[in-house]
């Protein structure tokens, strides 16, 4: 019943916030369902969030900051009640953000969609990015990375997960010392331990992997050339580019019942 209860929830709260949205974004995934996407920029902060609900019920959040240069996923994944779990899990994993890989909050906000129904083919399928989290981050020192920690991973009880190079590049590039913010043994580095998928101990820590794929958003801007009223050659921007991109998230897991999807 929990179960259910959350699954409904998390479904009114995301079409609700849906109708909200600057931009809705529908996107067919492999298994041939559409999946809904909101992308809503906030200029002011300079931020951008893409939130989608997947067909198994699980939410995904991805928050870019740009001013901190941090991406942040966060994402709530349903309890399987068939193998004792009602409880819903959230997780939160930050990384860096490469510029490059996603429009501007003030070139978001300008995007206007024609036809809100139509069905979105991104442009081209980026690599599969991979991330080996060894770090956790300690949620009431989170805002030294990005302002925005806090109400984001306030409810990711199983841990706020990052990687030491990537804490090391922002924490340089802020000018703030990272290890204030984290939990650092080697106990969190994944590569000690046993996949949990191939460990039966159900009682010691493993590496889990989470996997997530963002099915459309806008990774580029497009340019033309024409010439103005003097005859000159100009280039002026005339559309954007539309890319596809999985992640893998791999971290220590407390217990194998924490990454029941990885069996």
């Amino acid at each position: 019943m929990a179960h259910l209860h959350f699954c409904i929830c998390m479904l009114l709260a995301a079409l609700v916030s849906y109708t909200t949205a600057q931009l809705i974004v529908n996107v067919r995934n492999k298994g041939g369902e559409t999946v809904v996407e909101k992308i809503l920029a906030n200029t002011t902060a300079d931020t951008v969030t893409l939130e989608f609900l997947n067909s198994d019920g699980s939410l995904v959040t991805q928050f870019i900051d740009f001013k901190s240069e941090v991406q942040i996923f966060r994402i709530y994944v349903l309890g399987e009640e068939e193998l004792g779990s009602t409880k819903p899990q959230a997780m939160c994993f930050i990384t860096r953000f490469l510029r490059n890989d996603f429009i501007s909050s003030d070139a978001m906000s300008k995007l206007r969609q024609k036809n809100p129904t139509a069905i979105r083919t991104p442009e081209e399928e980026k690599e599969m990015s991979i991330h080996s989290l060894d770090l956790m981050v300690n949620l009431d020192k989170g805002h030294v990375l990005s302002p925005h920690v806090f109400n984001i991973c306030s409810e990711a009880t199983d841990g706020i997960f990052a990687q030491e190079t990537d804490l090391r590049t922002i924490s340089k590039s802020l000018a703030k010392d990272y290890i204030t913010l984290i939990s650092s043994t080697s106990e969190l580095v994944p590569s000690k331990h046993p996949r949990c998928r191939d460990t039966s101990d159900i009682g010691r820590p493993c590496a889990c992997e989470l996997r997530t794929c963002i099915g459309w958003y806008p990774c580029g801007l497009k340019y033309c050339h024409g010439k103005d009223t003097g005859g000159r050659v100009v280039s002026y921007r005339c559309g954007i580019k539309t890319c596809k991109r999985c992640l893998s998230f791999v971290y220590v897991a407390k217990l194998k019942t924490k990454c029941l999807w990885d069996f």
